[in-house]
């Protein structure tokens, strides 16, 4: 089997499905790895060849969640030849084969880390960008590629187009959030630029501003506050909160079991 043509056939295969770049830069190196890494032909791996990588990988201190994500993309890559291409064998990685990963609770910042960290962020667009994580739940990817046309202020709600999963939402602003992102659009220069976020020095001023530049100002502004807080942590910062409030307008509800992606409510009253 040609493995070059069958990797650019399950490209096109993950694009058709609407998958995202990131998926897909994802997929693409995991499977190169692998590929470069089996010294038997494509179409001749077998179960013990998966384990024999898995141990490969376990000696290289993966974690098991970067392991899990191995596995995926090869039983995704497997799937698309036995049920696309049509080729005569086996799944040869097993569904049991995932490692059981812990399920620690969500990070997030402290109430009384917040003024710590935005008394050392002056620059009113990085305050916004934060602001918007923090009080909005907004991912990096999602205030990285936040467009003007997204903004609707005077309902004070913006919108996520193609957020994780490929999936649209509304976002309403609260109050603090609007004022401060008001405070930026004022002071933002006129570029023709569509996205929200630009960035404000050197050769690259007034282009948008990429996920790894919003991490890096997140990175700088932490250490200067003294704490270790990540983007992400802002965001279940906003969950932290969001989530009470949501018990509180079920009160006539009991919850009888939560979890990170589904909470089961039965009627009490």
């Amino acid at each position: 089997m040609a493995i070059t043509n069958a990797i650019i056939n399950y490209r096109r295969f993950l694009k058709r499905k609407n998958c995202s770049k990131h998926t897909l830069r994802n997929y693409m190196s995991t499977l190169k790895q692998f590929v470069l890494w089996v010294d038997v032909p494509i179409e001749q791996v077998t179960h013990k060849t998966v384990l024999s990588f898995m141990d490969h990988l376990l000696d290289k201190r993966l974690k098991p969640k970067t392991i899990n994500c191995y596995l995926n993309s090869i039983r995704g890559f497997y799937e698309y030849l036995i049920e696309e291409e049509q080729v005569p064998m086996f799944q040869p990685v097993k569904r049991g084969y995932s490692l059981r990963l812990s399920r620690p609770l969500p990070r997030y910042l402290r109430d009384e880390d917040v003024p710590r960290l935005f008394n050392v962020i002056s620059s009113k667009r990085d305050r916004a960008m934060f602001m918007l994580m923090l009080r909005c739940g907004l991912r990096v990817e999602e205030v990285a590629k936040l467009t003007m046309a997204a903004l609707d202020l005077p309902r004070s709600q913006l919108f996520v187009y193609e957020g994780k999963g490929v999936k649209d939402r509304v976002v309403y602003l609260s109050n603090d959030a609007y004022k401060i992102l008001v405070q930026y659009l004022k002071t933002r220069p006129s570029y023709r630029a569509k996205r929200v976020f630009l960035i404000e020095k050197g050769r690259l001023k007034g282009k948008p501003i990429q996920v790894r530049g919003i991490q890096h100002c997140m990175q700088h502004y932490a250490k200067k506050a003294g704490l270790k807080v990540s983007c992400h942590q802002l965001r279940h910062h906003a969950d932290s909160r969001i989530m009470p409030t949501l018990f509180d307008s079920f009160s006539h509800l009991t919850v009888i079991s939560v979890s990170f992606f589904f909470i089961s409510l039965v009627y009490s009253a």
